[in-house]
């Protein structure tokens, strides 16, 4: 009897754990499935109207966390 509780209290708890992280999977969070835009404004959203070499490096090191070294 007491192993078909702790089968069920795993159960309970696995499901748990799988509703609280589906809006993490949703987004891509969980499996590293990430999506991530190349460098560059012509791989923008919504690209910028001034472009100059120091907004190009910045965006190129992003997330390094050493700033470019034409900063």
């Amino acid at each position: 009897m007491g192993l078909i509780k702790l089968a069920a209290a795993g159960a309970v708890g696995y499901a748990l754990y799988k509703y609280a992280n589906k809006h993490k999977e949703e987004l891509g969070l969980a499996g590293g499935n990430t999506h991530v835009r190349d460098s560059g404004p012509e791989h923008m959203t919504t690209p910028p109207k001034a472009w100059s070499k120091t907004d190009e490096a910045i965006d190129e090191s992003f997330p390094a966390s050493d700033p470019p070294s034409t900063y």
